[in-house]
């Protein structure tokens, strides 16, 4: 009883530290400003007045239209959809066989990530006739169309070697193939986007880009700055109570387990 206490009260300090990472999201998307390209043109044009180029910075919220980047249209790699951005994951399911030293089996589900691969290059959003580049940071969007969701099942089980059926036999494990789940997600051209991120110019041209300080989020998001601060909000109030309760019953069954 103690120790499910104190892992208890463990869970309700993951509860409220997710509480407090979703009101900061929240706060800093009600923070930055919202600029267009022109108002961000402008503030560089300041800036490399004032202390050189290249030194422009700038956290601020970006809405528009997603665009090709000037490498142009990109094709999804297992689905070939035309798009901007194209990230793709292939995942093994297999059987896991573990026996003890007793000669007992136990049999086991598992799942692990044989290759995941995102398009390298960003893309860039269009407002008014104006465009900005947007560094996606190696992340998926929030809201990316997923395309293809597929398992296939293995032919012939594949099993471990000679050298891992012995293993078994000794008391080691093995594992079989179940089959192999494909996934994939695009961005189209033309999606409206809602960027929170930074702004600089360091390559040259204006780029929405992973904040430095990580304390400020990147947001990446097909979903409204009103959508996403409502979801958040029910977020943060889940994680909230789910941590208030976790937290009541570990210290109630602590005081129970030191009383009794």
């Amino acid at each position: 009883m103690l120790w499910i206490g104190i892992i208890l009260l463990l869970a309700a300090g993951g509860c409220l530290w997710g509480a407090a990472r979703t009101q900061r999201k929240v706060h800093a998307m009600m923070a930055a400003e919202t600029l267009t390209v022109p108002q961000l043109l402008e503030l560089q044009r300041i800036s490399t007045e004032l202390v050189g180029p290249g030194q422009f910075r700038k956290v601020c919220e970006v809405v528009g239209e997603t665009v090709p980047a000037p490498v142009g249209m990109l094709r999804s790699e297992l689905t070939g959809i035309d798009c901007v951005w194209h990230s793709a994951r292939v995942q093994r399911r297999y059987k896991h066989y573990d026996r003890d030293n007793d000669g007992d089996t136990r049999v086991t589900t598992r799942t692990e990530t044989v290759s995941e691969q995102t398009s390298p290059h960003g893309w860039a959003l269009l407002r008014d006739g104006h465009t900005i580049g947007v560094d996606h940071g190696g992340r998926r969007p929030d809201g990316a169309e997923q395309v293809l969701d597929r398992f296939e099942q293995a032919h012939e089980p594949a099993r471990a070697g000679v050298a891992g059926v012995i293993g078994a036999l000794m008391g080691g494990d093995r594992d079989e193939t179940i089959g192999y789940q494909h996934t994939e997600w695009v961005l189209r051209p033309g999606t409206r986007m809602y960027v929170l991120g930074e702004v600089d110019d360091r390559d040259g041209p204006l780029v929405i880009r992973p904040p430095r300080d990580p304390r400020t989020p990147f947001v990446l998001s097909t979903r409204t700055e009103e959508q996403l601060t409502d979801s958040s909000r029910k977020g943060q109030r889940i994680w909230a109570w789910a941590g208030a309760a976790a937290a009541a019953i570990g210290v109630a069954l602590i005081v129970l387990s030191i009383l009794f």
